[in-house]
């Protein structure tokens, strides 16, 4: 399959990552990218291995998320053999105002 990461969902990988490396630590902050790579392949196997989530449920396309490290979320959508991941964020962030950023 294959996967296109959407601009909302770079940027917020991007903020989750520095925020980590950050508090964390560099080896943490790779960890975690490590475990995002890791996601994406398990994915590219068995696609619908996400939740269908809830906060999408008004759209027309089913939207699915799966937690990264505990404290990530990485909202995709599946169209024929394209994975389209969609938004990431940190999972304490109020939902629904991250939600409605993904158009």
């Amino acid at each position: 399959m294959k996967v296109v990461w959407q601009n909302i969902a770079k940027v917020g990988r991007q903020q989750v990552s520095a925020y980590i490396r950050k508090e964390f630590g560099t080896k943490r902050a790779k960890k975690f990218r490590q475990e995002v790579g890791e996601t994406i392949n398990l994915l590219c196997n068995a696609p619908n291995i996400g939740s269908i989530d809830p906060l999408f449920a008004d759209r027309p396309q089913t939207y699915r998320s799966i937690i990264i490290d505990g404290l990530s979320k990485m909202i995709y959508r599946i169209d024929g053999n394209t994975i389209y991941i969609a938004a990431f964020w940190d999972t304490r962030r109020e939902p629904k105002g991250q939600a409605e950023k993904l158009k």
